[in-house]
Parts: C-alpha cells; sequence; structure tokens
C-alpha cells in the first residue's frame, strides 16, 4: 500500500539509510551488492534523486539487518505502509508464542524466570521470580513498570545483596549493548542507561571465588547464605512481527548443588506479609 509521502521524505529516507549503513560499517557498494541493485542506484537513493520501490526498500532493511519497527519507519519514509504488526506481546495473532512463553515460564520453577521486552521492562514472571526477590524487597511496593535493570541498580532493590557488584555493574551494563535489538543503543536505551549510571554510588566490594567458570555468576548474599546463578537467553527464531522480536525470556539456574539446595530452602520460607 502506497501511502502520500511528506515532502522531505526522499531526504528523510536517505539519511536513514547512511545511518544504518554507517551502524553496520557497509560501503556502498557492499550495500548495493547485497540488495542486489547497483551502486549508482544507492546512492540516487541516499541523495534524494530517487525513491525505491517498496519490496527494495524491503530488501535494503534486510541487508542492514535493521530491526522490525524501525524497518516500518523506513517504509514510511519511502511513503509505504508498515508491513510489520507492532500489537502488544499477547495480543490474538501472537497465541501460539504466549502459549510457548508460558510453557517455558512454568517449566523453569522452582528457578526464576521472566519475560522482558527489550527495555527491560517485566511482562510476564513464573511464581519462583517474585517468591525469590521478595525474599530480599518488597517487590509490591516497587512501583510499575517493573524493570529488571531497575532492580538490580537501586540501592534499595536488590543491589546491597548483590555480592562483588562493582564486576556484575559492568557485566550488565555490557548486556545492554549487547543484547539491544538489531544491535541499536536507540534513545531509549541510552535513557535507562543514564537512569541505571546515576545509580553509582559505593558498591558491594565483596570479591567471588575465583574459580574458574564458563561464565559470569550473579551472586547474591542474604544470612549468611551465598547463591550462585547464571542465566540462559531465550528469543524468537525468525519473527515476522515487532512484538516477537523484542520478546526475551530469561531463566535463572543455580551454578552449584550447594545453591539448588539453599534456593529452594529460602523459596519455602513463608514471606512476611
Amino acid at each position: 500500500m502506497l501511502i502520500e509521502p511528506r515532502r522531505n521524505a526522499v531526504t528523510e529516507l536517505g539519511s536513514l539509510l547512511r545511518r544504518w549503513r554507517s551502524l553496520r560499517g557497509k560501503s556502498q557498494l557492499d550495500l548495493a551488492l547485497e540488495a542486489g541493485l547497483s551502486q549508482r542506484h544507492l546512492s540516487f537513493i541516499e541523495s534524494g534523486r530517487s525513491m525505491p520501490g517498496r519490496q527494495k526498500v524491503i530488501d535494503l532493511a534486510e541487508a542492514l539487518d535493521v530491526p522490525l519497527r524501525d524497518r516500518n519507519t523506513l517504509l514510511l519514509a519511502a511513503g509505504y505502509a508498515p508491513v510489520y504488526p507492532e500489537g502488544d506481546w499477547d495480543a490474538p495473532e501472537m497465541r501460539s508464542i504466549t502459549r510457548a512463553v508460558n510453557r517455558m515460564l512454568r517449566q523453569q520453577e522452582p528457578y526464576p524466570a521472566i519475560l522482558m521486552d527489550r527495555y527491560w521492562n517485566l511482562l510476564a514472571t513464573n511464581e519462583a521470580a517474585p517468591n525469590f526477590f521478595s525474599q530480599f524487597v518488597d517487590i509490591r511496593a516497587r512501583k510499575g513498570p517493573r524493570n529488571v535493570l531497575h532492580l538490580m541498580f537501586d540501592p534499595a532493590g536488590m543491589r546491597p545483596f548483590i555480592r562483588d557488584w562493582d564486576r556484575v555493574e559492568r557485566a550488565l551494563i555490557a548486556r545492554v549493548y549487547r543484547e539491544a535489538v538489531g544491535r541499536l543503543v536507540d534513545e531509549r536505551t541510552r535513557d535507562l542507561l543514564d537512569a541505571l549510571r546515576a545509580y553509582r554510588g559505593a558498591g558491594d566490594e565483596s570479591t567471588g571465588s575465583g574459580e574458574l567458570l564458563p561464565m559470569i555468576p550473579l551472586s547474591f548474599e542474604k544470612e549468611g547464605m551465598i547463591l550462585n546463578y547464571f542465566s540462559i537467553i531465550s528469543t524468537i527464531g525468525t519473527p515476522t512481527t515487532v512484538a516477537a522480536q523484542e520478546l526475551r525470556v530469561e531463566c535463572m539456574f543455580p551454578v552449584d548443588e550447594a545453591t539448588e539446595k539453599q534456593h529452594v530452602a529460602l523459596l519455602n520460607r513463608r514471606t512476611k506479609p
């Protein structure tokens, strides 16, 4: 479907393409070859002298690995209607994915599992997740939307219970960059990073055991107990909707047998009202 383009749509599309090409470190020739057009044609598109067809915009976005939400922006700039639905994660068309995610959350019991959007906001959890975090902080007192990173970084949240905070802080910030959808740190992600850095202050200077592990564990300490976990992140393969591409399921697993036993004992406690 062709829609009425804005007056500056041609130059806006060219500017967007140049920005994405710069982010991906591609030359005009590289992109032209991958998208199946001549370098001259691409040059005309980027300079605003030519407007590509709808499929060619999609081909360029595919070659640049542009996230689906931003592909819609490219299509709009070219005068075409968006083709990638931007509904909620639990919209009717997402029913099969929703069922699968809910199954993953349930099967992760008795260990925490959470469903997040691209900005680390909580969308759903299994029963173990709030039960676990409620052993450390009053989850119900935290205003929504609940954000996993704010929960971790906030001195009134989980941060006082996290061992070796300086290392964990660096690892979590690195994850924000590494796991950004399409490797794009957009404005909302930059705002989130700024908010997290604003929490900086005195952290826990304790160190880990020094044991060589294949991952960086997230270690919590409470009443003399030390619980060590690692996470596995799951995303949707070959998504065709914005919501499907931006969903992430994070499942926590104990690193050692001691944590397995202590975790179960911790959750068996009755959380104070």
